[in-house]
């Protein structure tokens, strides 16, 4: 199956839009996220078994995340990434752990915990790396960390670490 064939198969079942980004190297862009775990199982059944990663980009001015599942596919070769827009006020969608498992379990914690996406569905958002954290998530564009520091580790009234507050 070609990098075409693979658009056209998901455009006529799906609502979707895609592109060749390079050779073996597909982008789709699903229109509607309550499509998604479908538009999953679909892919695995035509042999894209591998979840290499899912990423989180925050587009804090559109007020969207775009999540993205990068997916290969040994026998045909190929890596397709599905990108999605969720609302970033309201950063909810559906885990693909019921497809993918464990692979997908791990990655969906991370962007839980790092922008606060809630992956319905998922049995285990616990916290990866940030133990004891009580902030907001930390990889959203709109938190600045240098506040956080200052807050929480440093104190105007020592001469010290009066600098940090200039």
């Amino acid at each position: 199956m070609t990098e075409e064939e693979v658009i056209e198969r998901l455009k006529a079942k799906f609502s979707v839009e895609g592109y060749i980004q390079r050779k073996r190297r597909v982008w789709i862009f699903l229109k509607e996220k309550r499509n998604l775990l479908n538009l999953c199982k679909f892919l695995r059944e035509i042999s894209f078994f591998h979840l290499s990663a899912i990423s989180t980009t925050d587009w804090v001015k559109e007020g969207t995340y775009e999540v993205a599942y990068h997916l290969w596919s040994y026998k045909i070769k190929l890596l397709l990434t599905i990108k999605v827009r969720i609302d970033r006020d309201f950063p909810e969608i559906d885990s693909v752990c019921s497809i993918w498992g464990e692979s997908a379990q791990i990655h969906e914690r991370e962007s839980a915990e790092l922008f606060g996406v809630k992956f319905v569905g998922n049995p285990d958002l616990s916290p990866l790396f940030l133990e004891g954290w009580s902030g907001p998530p930390p990889f959203r564009k709109d938190f600045d960390w240098r506040d956080y520091v200052r807050e929480r580790f440093y104190s105007r009234e020592n001469e010290r670490e009066v600098v940090y507050y200039d």
